[in-house]
């Protein structure tokens, strides 16, 4: 007989249950809502040889198969953050059955009035700043007008200098970019740079920025962002969402 237990996406406030009726869940079942303390976590019935610890260790190693339950898993936190103040949880984040489920909402309920309270009515957006790479002798059409090694050193010397010059300029864009985004948010968060294997560029990331705002701000905060980038064209500047608010909504979870 299969071992099943109960795969959380998320926690909200104020969730309609029949609005996630129709959302898809993982391996194709179905999503109910668990109501405990006020509070309602967004759950499905998952089979533990694939969601239980042996099966995750190796399942974890199966980018095919996390990317697809990264995917899943997405698709219902957003369903629920378009209804309802929503704080996505961890990815196979498994309890074994409700009564666990409604164990976890009762230790964590503090918390999450306070994370909820946070992020309603808000949205996160993501901005991403990349150094433009430096045009080379060649691609400019200009060649050195001296030979020999001295010539040689000299022009490296200068080239490395004009390098460290660009660098030092494109991060002070960078901290500028922060600061006045910042100003237009209610909370941000600077993130790790990201591997470029997950950008698709080939750019050095020199910020990697996440900031919560008021849905009504989205529009102005977007317009913030086009002006930044039309003053900035040292730099390439990415912007993203809105999205459900995961890098102000999350639990230190045990």
């Amino acid at each position: 007989m299969t071992e099943t237990g109960r795969y959380l996406y998320a926690i909200a406030r104020g969730l309609d249950p029949q609005v996630m009726v129709h959302v898809p869940a993982l391996g194709g079942g179905h999503l109910d809502v668990v109501e405990h303390l006020g509070l309602a976590a967004v759950v499905s019935t998952v089979d533990l040889g694939e969601y239980g610890e042996e099966g995750l260790r190796r399942n974890l190693e199966d980018l095919a198969w996390l990317e697809e339950v990264a995917r899943g898993h997405d698709t219902v936190v957003q369903a629920a953050a378009e209804q309802a103040p929503t704080a996505p949880l961890r990815l196979a984040t498994i309890c074994l059955d409700d009564d666990g489920v409604r164990a976890r909402l009762e230790e964590w309920h503090d918390a999450l009035e306070q994370v909820l309270d946070r992020i309603e009515g808000r949205r996160e957006w993501s901005v991403k700043v990349f150094a433009r790479p430096r045009p080379t002798p060649a691609a400019t059409g200009s060649q050195p007008a001296a030979t020999g090694g001295a010539a040689y050193l000299q022009r490296k010397r200068a080239e490395s200098q004009a390098r460290e010059a660009d660098e030092s300029t494109a991060a002070a864009i960078a901290d500028e970019v922060h600061e006045r985004l910042g100003a237009r948010s209610v909370a941000t968060r600077r993130l790790p740079a990201q591997d470029p294997r997950l950008t698709g560029r080939t750019e050095r990331m020199l910020h990697n920025g996440a900031y919560l705002v008021p849905v009504e701000d989205g529009d102005a905060f977007a317009a913030a962002v086009d002006a930044l980038t039309t003053a900035h064209t040292d730099v390439v500047i990415e912007c993203a969402g809105p999205w459900p608010p995961y890098s102000f909504a999350t639990l230190d979870q045990q």
